[in-house]
């Protein structure tokens, strides 16, 4: 024992992956027909493995293997494999035996081969790649795509039948297999989790899932974690503590570990058709209880732990280093066969003793004993339709949003809680929508002023309860609200939700949102690849309603103040992203209308949750969010003239303060001439030829001119506007102001005289801009620069904005 070990049976043993197999589970349900059966399709998709990592001709090697039978560069993965094949093919034999609905997701990083070898086998892959025929011809384009220019990746991307994640970055196995089995009740997701993965924040807390999975109304995930001992260049941690220590630390989790360990090929098998079938028949057995009692309850749900050599079945060693069950195996195995002659010939009888000729017939073809053993139609886990959730997609019932307008008799001089009102529109989808619509958000529901969805729907807790959870709690077995404290779980449900068929929305403080920045990344990666798939239908649009926006976190302060997450989404393609930021409660209800109705796209829509001057009542709302950008001419007094000035606004609390300012402009210079702009799209910057939503050249120069000054008062990062205008021209002319890192516990005013962003900073910065004014507005400027100073002193004296301030309305 090492010096630091505890006595918690941490021998070397009692941890390798080598030897018989050792398993919680004891029954050897396999005859030795189906066992040896199942251990040639085992070889046959090891062999699949290989020759997509290196060959392009000579699939079947009915010649000798020669260098120009390889590829030139040598890219993918070979770790993972063998585990995740061992446990899919398994698997298959419960289909078959209990004709269960499931699907397979792929959680290790780059286990492509592992997938793409069983869809193959299946007859899927060639299905809806008919040149990937199943014959020597189409497994030689089948291999030679693979990590190849024009080819497809070596993850399970969206090319990839029966995959609806990707795992381009880890974590999210365990999530997304939770949001598709939410309101799925047949389907189990047998879920196959990395034990790198293991070490994210994200895929830790995700096992926390089950605390919200209801056995009556949801299907049952499975997870398979995959202990094959290292990452790229390291241990990983998970494979390196005791027994006792990893069962404790599921059952802690709340899930019942059954352990399946060891490399001998024989036992193996035994050891995980016995425990696959024990844990299928426990989720039945659960499921089967709570469905026939009604009685919904979380019971600690199987899960198995399986620990394989990295590399399983490739050499041990090669020129007396380590290969199988050692880092060196993560990826491709033997790097230089094309200069290294014994090598090749390595890699040769490696492929040959697979049996290759054994399991597929001279035509290329699986043999019909082994092809047998797959199971049929959508029942092959390849070609389940759950996994190409567009298939399933059903409109959801909307009411009329119309319905829910806030009425506005003049414009900016009602106040109306924007959210609060969208929150009741909201909860009537929901009453519409009880099987395939939720809402996820991160403890945030009611501060986001959302409330009002809990008529409907109340937020699902399958954990202990107490007495006072009865006084406006609204916790519920049975739900339409999730929400844990973890974006990525919450992004995770609801991508897995989208992806399997369904429509959801996440709501979330603007600051935060930062948090999953790389996984609507990775979303939107799928969604624009899925596009280029013909045989992959539309998902819902993943939506996500930003709101306690920066400019009214005057209460939590200077880390509460990032409206950045426009910037992170502005970056992606622009056939799959959109970004609103209405002004009003009117247009709030009209963007999310849009959104909700909408496919294959990411919607950001960013709105403040506290009450806010109306502008537009519902007919003028719908109109302005239709062109996405307008003049108001309300607010304007330059009709039939040439303009002075374009005072122009995107976001709720912007827009008042450049109201505001232009008021206090025609005050005190009542000779100008100002147009008043309001954005709600804010692609609409974009020229058209680089966005589908932007303007033409001759559109935006009629909006915001060629040649006049243009002070644009953005909610987020001032340099974004100047991102998307650059091409346009008179762009010279753009003075945007937003959010410059300036913050602390401010009042509204207070934070946005910081930034420049307030009233005044905006009207002086106004005439500033006109030196066609020459010295007439010196005794303006001076008077506004003074009303600035007296208002800040009286919010640092007083606490809050003076009240004329509070109470402004339009009065033009």
């Amino acid at each position: 024992m090492a010096p630091n070990a505890s006595l918690d049976d941490v021998s070397v043993e009692t941890i390798s992956p080598y030897g018989v197999a050792r398993a919680t589970v004891k029954d050897t349900p396999l005859t030795k027909e189906e066992a040896k059966k199942i251990d040639d399709y085992f070889k046959a998709s090891l062999y699949l493995c290989l020759g997509m990592l290196y060959l392009k001709q000579n699939p079947l090697l009915q010649e000798p293997l020669k260098v120009e039978h390889l590829k030139s560069r040598l890219l993918g993965h070979w770790g993972s494999d063998a585990g995740q094949i061992f446990t899919y093919i398994h698997f298959n034999r419960l289909i078959k035996k209990y004709d269960l609905d499931s699907i397979f997701i792929s959680g290790p990083g780059h286990g492509a081969p592992a997938v793409l070898s069983q869809a193959y086998l299946e007859g899927t892959y060639s299905e809806v790649y008919p040149d990937k025929s199943e014959d020597v011809e189409g497994m030689r384009r089948f291999f030679k795509q693979f990590s190849f220019p024009g080819g497809i990746g070596s993850h399970a991307t969206p090319e990839t039948p029966g995959s609806l994640h990707e795992g381009g970055e880890l974590g999210y196995s365990i999530s997304h297999a939770f949001g598709a089995v939410f309101d799925n009740p047949d389907l189990i997701a047998l879920t196959m989790v990395g034990d790198g993965e293991s070490e994210t924040g994200p895929l830790a807390t995700s096992w926390h899932s089950t605390k919200f999975l209801n056995p009556i109304t949801d299907g049952a995930v499975l997870p398979v974690l995959h202990l094959n001992g290292y990452k790229i260049n390291n241990p990983t941690v998970l494979a390196r503590i005791s027994h006792k220590e990893i069962e404790s630390l599921f059952i802690g989790y709340g899930w019942t570990p059954y352990f399946v360990e060891g490399s001998d090929p024989e036992t193996m098998h035994q050891a995980m058709a016995a425990t696959l079938e024990k844990c299928v028949t426990e989720i039945r057995a659960y499921q089967k209880q709570a469905r026939e009692t009604g009685k919904a309850f979380r019971p600690h749900w199987p899960m198995i732990v399986l620990r394989s050599p990295k590399g399983w079945t490739g050499p041990r060693k090669v020129d007396g280093h380590y290969l199988e069950g050692f880092w060196r195996a993560h990826q491709i195995p033997l790097a230089d066969v094309a200069s290294n002659v014994a090598h090749l010939k390595l890699l040769e009888d490696w492929m040959r003793s697979y049996e290759p000729e054994k399991f597929f017939d001279k035509s290329g073809k699986l043999i019909p004993e082994l092809k047998e053993l797959a199971p049929q139609g959508n029942r092959r886990m390849s070609a389940n339709p759950v996994a190409n959730g567009g298939l399933l997609k059903k409109p959801l019932h909307m009411p009329d949003f119309r319905n829910y307008a806030i009425e506005v008799h003049r414009s900016g001089t009602t106040d109306a809680p924007s959210m609060s009102n969208m929150a009741i529109f909201l909860r009537d989808i929901i009453a519409a929508n009880q099987t395939n619509f939720r809402v996820f958000g991160p403890d945030e529901t009611e501060s986001n002023k959302l409330g009002a969805i809990y008529q409907a729907g109340k937020k699902v807790w399958m954990g202990e309860y107490f007495q006072e959870d009865a006084d406006g709690g609204n916790l519920a077995f049975s739900g339409r609200v999730m929400e844990i404290l973890s974006e990525h779980t919450c992004e995770g449900w609801l991508e897995g939700y989208t992806l399997s068929g369904r429509h959801g929305l996440l709501n979330s403080y603007e600051p935060f949102i930062h948090i999953i920045d790389s996984m609507v990344n990775q979303h939107c990666k799928w969604i624009e690849k899925a596009q280029e798939v013909e045989w992959r239908a539309k998902i819902a649009s993943l939506n996500i309603l930003l709101t306690a926006t920066v400019w009214r976190q005057d209460h939590n302060g200077f880390t509460h103040q990032d409206p950045g997450f426009l910037d992170v989404v502005a970056n992606k393609s622009p056939e799959v992203v959109r970004i609103y930021l209405p002004p009003d409660g009117n247009c709030l209800l009209s963007c999310m209308d849009h959104c909700l109705r909408s496919s294959n796209y990411v919607n950001v829509i960013v709105a403040d949750k506290q009450n806010h001057l109306q502008y537009l009542d519902m007919e003028a709302a719908i109109e302005h969010c239709t062109k996405g950008v307008g003049i108001w001419d309300w607010a304007s007094n330059d009709q039939g003239c040439e303009p002075d000035l374009v005072m122009a606004s995107c976001g709720d609390m912007p827009t008042m303060e450049s109201l505001a300012a232009t008021a206090l402009l025609r005050e005190n210079l009542p000779q100008l001439k100002i147009r008043f702009v309001n954005v709600v799209d804010l692609f609409k910057l974009v020229p058209e030829r680089e966005h589908a939503h932007g303007l033409s050249d001759r559109e935006y120069s009629a909006i915001f001119t060629t040649d006049k000054p243009v002070i644009f008062n953005f909610h987020s990062y001032p340099w974004l506007i100047h991102r998307l205008t650059y091409k346009r021209q008179g762009q010279h002319n753009m003075h945007v102001r937003g959010y410059k890192e300036k913050g602390n516990i401010d009042t509204p005013l207070e934070l946005a005289i910081r930034n420049q962003t307030d009233r005044f900073s905006l009207a002086i910065d106004a005439i500033d801009r006109m030196p066609s004014l020459g010295n007439k507005g010196a005794a303006a400027r001076e008077k506004l620069l003074n009303e600035q100073i007296r208002c800040k002193n009286v919010a640092y004296e007083n606490g809050v904005d003076p009240k004329l301030l509070q109470e402004w309305v339009w009065l033009f």
